[in-house]
């Protein structure tokens, strides 16, 4: 049987990824990935303590968090493409397009 503590840690191991995935990268999408990968951390999180103190409220939050993954994943792709479109790159360094 897989105990919480293990849980945590990878939940932990995923968090670090998706951290320096956001820190380090200067492609969009990638970065973008690195936040999903921060958001699927907090939902294993909140289903792993919802586990151990046998409630549901972690649950219902998780799905909370999944739909707005969704939403979140759905606009930014709008947005990639949008950005990609007008100075064809998507390197986060390059995109100046809020400069004056």
């Amino acid at each position: 049987m897989v105990t919480t503590t293990e849980y945590l840690i990878l939940a932990a191991a995923l968090f670090t990824i998706g951290v320096i995935g956001v820190l380090t990268r200067r492609n969009i999408i990638i970065i973008f990935m690195s936040i999903e990968l921060i958001l699927n951390a907090v939902n294993i999180n909140l289903v792993a303590f919802s586990n151990y103190w046998q409630q549901f409220t972690g649950q219902i939050y998780a799905l909370f968090v999944i739909t707005v993954a969704a939403a979140e994943a759905a606009v930014g792709l709008g947005i990639i493409i949008a950005l990609f479109r007008n100075k064809e790159t998507v390197n986060a360094d390059e995109i100046d397009l809020l400069k004056w």
